[in-house]
């Protein structure tokens, strides 16, 4: 069973949650508007993860317990040399934002400091229905799915599409709790093989959340180069996690104006 805890503010951090809480209600209603206007899907659903690079440089990612050494030869810019050090986010941390951890989108990719930015888009008109943003773990995309999913309103049953990374029997099981039909794709080359079947895979609803499922990378693409989100410039999960849904309501909203001009001509 998955567990999702919540996320608890110290007094130093209750001004970054005040903020936080004020980006989501902000999101929130701009979502409102769109449902009332009926361009937002309550059934279908999408989800999906990326890396959000921290801004925190891979020097300042030292271990936990650094010994005293001899003083840095530039103290604004310091030669560091990790050539036959070992490094994980069990054993090292950034000196200059914690929170983010060394993570890589895919094998061959180049390892850098990170948050994992989640979205849940409906499947209608491609509008962000739901952001988070987690610390950058490898089960960040599911778990965040799964929170999100969580606040889905209404009773009755939806579906979620997602990628490959999405099939995993954990994953499928806890959606189908949720009264949500998972509609990832396939992952065949995963041992023990899919966690879907073709019990679901037989329904043209899923050849279409297959389709529709794609245009969630167009929110990723424009939050990080429109939004210039692709590097962010906060510290701290809280910041990040505010920056990173005020960019979604933003997002929400062009499309929503290209939506009214294409109902209504000027």
């Amino acid at each position: 069973m998955m567990r999702f805890g919540m996320r608890r503010c110290s007094p130093r951090t209750a001004t970054g949650c005040l903020e936080a809480e004020v980006a989501k209600e902000f999101l929130a209603r701009v979502v409102e508007q769109a449902r009332e206007k009926g361009w937002s899907s309550d059934e279908h659903f999408t989800v999906d993860g990326t890396l959000l690079e921290a801004w925190a440089s891979v020097k300042s990612f030292q271990p936990k317990e650094k010994k005293s050494s001899l003083p840095p030869d530039d103290p604004g810019n310091p030669t560091v040399n990790f050539h036959g050090e070992k490094r994980s986010n069990q054993t090292h941390e950034s000196k200059s934002d914690p929170d983010a951890l060394l993570a890589r989108k895919g094998a061959g990719k180049e390892a850098k400091l990170s948050y994992s930015g989640n979205l849940l888009v409906e499947n209608r008109n491609g509008l962000i229905v739901s952001s988070t943003v987690w610390e950058a773990t490898g089960t960040a995309e599911r778990e965040a799915a799964m929170a999100m999913l969580q606040e889905v309103p209404g009773t009755g049953r939806a579906t979620v599409g997602g990628d490959k990374g999405f099939d995993t029997a954990e994953f499928v099981r806890e959606c189908r709790n949720l009264c949500v039909t998972p509609h990832v794709a396939q992952n065949l080359a995963r041992r023990g093989g899919s966690a879907i079947d073709g019990r679901t895979t037989q329904h043209a609803g899923y050849r279409i959340s297959q389709k529709k499922r794609k245009r969630i990378e167009e929110c990723l693409g424009w939050l990080k180069t429109i939004a210039l989100l692709r590097k962010v410039r906060h510290r701290g999960t809280l910041k990040v996690d505010w920056i990173f849904t005020f960019a979604c309501a933003a997002y929400n909203l062009v499309r929503m104006r290209n939506l009214m001009h294409s109902v209504v001509p000027t």
